[in-house]
């Protein structure tokens, strides 16, 4: 995945799902189906591994939004 080799936290998505329940169960924990956790600001475009920078996306949206963030940070 893009940024795959940036550092991401488990204990940070534990964290975030606690504090924001899965859109679609509900829960603080868990499997989240259809959703992903995602960077507001890409990891690759310099973003930062920390709770303030995460929410959910439905996965086709977080993955169309990556190959855009692929394509414009890639090179930087």
């Amino acid at each position: 995945a893009a940024g795959a080799s940036e550092p991401r936290s488990r204990a940070l998505r534990a964290e975030f799902q606690r504090s924001h329940p899965c859109p679609s169960t509900g829960k603080p924990r868990g499997a989240c189906p259809g959703y992903e956790v995602d960077h507001r600001e890409a990891l690759i475009c310099g973003g930062r591994d920390e709770l303030q920078n995460l929410q959910w996306l439905p996965v086709a949206e977080h993955r169309a939004k990556t190959r855009v963030e692929v394509k414009l940070c890639r090179s930087r």
